[in-house]
């Protein structure tokens, strides 16, 4: 069975995930929070796990290089199998305390960590131990950049079919493009980049009036566009407005393509940043977008305050419309135009290569283009107009793939509203939890909005928005073709 190849790379990916236990452990033993018990045995159960899938099939794996299939398959089974470990300390954690958590609850709160969803089943978040907090949101932080590409950078054994495995977790409707001759190289350029702009970030909060632990856990939250807290009132515990514009500028940051900040700093080529017509579109829109809101918000009189407007639409709108959820406000009280136009950007504002979700610009200002070429046609049928990005032509099975994510994607949030609507939920709380979920976004309206959570669905509603969330990690299509019986033929 030539799939089998995947196991011994999968095991190893176990095993490297293990022993990012050993994070929260440290801190726990540090602080002496009484949750040190949790994560020695999670580690241990992991690792072994790991260990045992990379040994039983490893004659068979280790010498064959993988095929494009194998990495298709690999990454959806890495992403479906890593929040059943990740929740494994929340279980142990909880399991002696008063409210135990359920492993369909344990397993949503990993997988939104991981996925960088941010959406939380958990309350009384500031009464929980700190290192069970920097876990939650360290999986945002690992998830954000890919543990996949971590794997590509770290695992020697990936030198030879890293290329399929990269481009599998890589997202955008672009992904050949390369930024060094090899994938190892483009991997640890990345995460390099992934790791300045978090330190950078960090003592950005710190200095802004964080404690260093709130630093480190919104840091983790912040550059992967996660949104999980450590308060159950987000951000907007801190009333700190210096820690605001420090997360604007990085939610910012984080939203464009890490590739560009590579060419940057290692290749010094500043200017590409600029020339890159998705990241000015990023830009204009998630900045352009919390502007008019502060507009909107002195026009109607919900704030007064020029300069407080401005820090609050602009925080919160990009924020949401990232894909990172933090909130310092319950934006659903805003003029109902603003909640569902920041749910609406949440799917299109961020950049391909960027640790957002949803549709991404790229695909946006191709569909755009394509567009203005079909009625450029019906005037001058015989004219000669290819849609192009950064200078180069963008082929025709670039745009059909564009096209067909974007009917799956609707198609997708379509369906699992209706899934939910038959659950008797509420439709603006169905619909929004599922764009909120496949858009990585966190927060929805209504009952999941930002002044609740997901604690009240039921296990049928809350392994559906799982689903969303995966699918929306994965972009779907690349998950769903691991169901398609071509998939599975030699």
């Amino acid at each position: 069975m030539p799939f089998l190849r995947v196991f011994p790379i999968l095991g190893a990916i176990v095993m490297v995930f293990a022993l990012t236990m050993l994070v929260p452990l440290g801190v726990s033993l540090w602080t002496q929070d009484g949750a040190s018990s949790a994560f020695p045995v999670a580690m241990a159960l992991t690792f072994v796990c790991g260990a045992l899938m990379r040994s039983a099939v490893w004659r068979v794996g280790h010498k064959l290089e993988l095929q494009k299939r194998d990495g298709i398959l690999l990454v959806g089974l890495a992403w479906t199998l890593l929040p059943l470990f990740a929740c494994v300390p929340l279980l142990l954690y909880f399991g002696p305390t008063s409210t135990p958590l359920s492993f369909t609850d344990a397993y949503f709160e990993a997988m939104s960590g991981l996925t960088t969803t941010g959406a939380t089943v958990l309350v009384g978040l500031d009464r929980l131990p700190g290192s069970i907090n920097l876990w939650r949101c360290f999986l945002q932080w690992l998830g954000g950049m890919g543990i996949l590409v971590l794997a590509v950078a770290i695992l020697p054994m990936l030198g030879v079919g890293g290329s399929q495995l990269f481009r599998a977790e890589a997202t955008g409707p672009m992904k050949d493009a390369k930024l060094t001759p090899r994938i190892t190289e483009t991997a640890k350029g990345l995460w390099t980049v992934y790791c300045l702009l978090s330190l950078a970030c960090v003592l950005g909060y710190w200095l802004a009036g964080m404690s260093a632990l709130d630093a480190w856990i919104h840091m983790f939250a912040t550059l992967s566009l996660g949104g999980l807290s450590s308060h159950d009132s987000s951000f907007g515990y801190f009333q700190l407005p210096a820690a605001e514009w420090v997360a604007i500028v990085f939610m910012l940051l984080a939203s464009c393509n890490f590739a560009l900040y590579f060419v940057a700093l290692v290749k010094r080529q500043p200017a590409r940043i600029w020339r890159d017509a998705e990241w000015r579109g990023s830009m204009l829109l998630l900045v352009g977008s919390g502007l008019f809101i502060a507009g909107l918000l002195l026009v109607k009189g919900s704030l007064s305050d020029p300069v407080v407007a401005v820090r609050t639409a602009l925080f919160n709108v990009v924020s949401i419309a990232s894909t990172t959820g933090f909130s310092t406000v319950d934006y659903t009280t805003w003029p109902v135009f603003a909640p569902l136009f920041m749910l609406m950007l949440s799917g299109v504002a961020t950049s391909a290569g960027s640790t957002g979700a949803g549709i991404k610009m790229a695909r946006i200002v191709i569909l755009v283009k394509q567009a203005r070429r079909e009625m450029a046609r019906i005037v001058h049928p015989r004219a000669v107009n290819p849609v192009t990005m950064g200078g180069n032509v963008v082929d025709s099975s670039t745009i059909f793939s564009v096209l067909g994510f974007m009917l799956v994607y609707g198609g997708t949030i379509i369906g699992l509203t209706m899934v939910l609507l038959l659950t008797d939920m509420p439709f603006d709380t169905a619909f929004s939890a599922v764009v909120a979920s496949v858009n990585n976004m966190g927060p929805g309206l209504n009952e999941v909005g930002p002044a609740g959570n997901f604690a009240g669905l039921s296990d049928f509603q809350t392994w559906v928005c799982a689903l969303a969330m995966l699918l929306g990690r994965l972009e779907m299509l690349s998950f769903l073709v691991l169901f398609t019986p071509g998939f599975w033929r030699k």
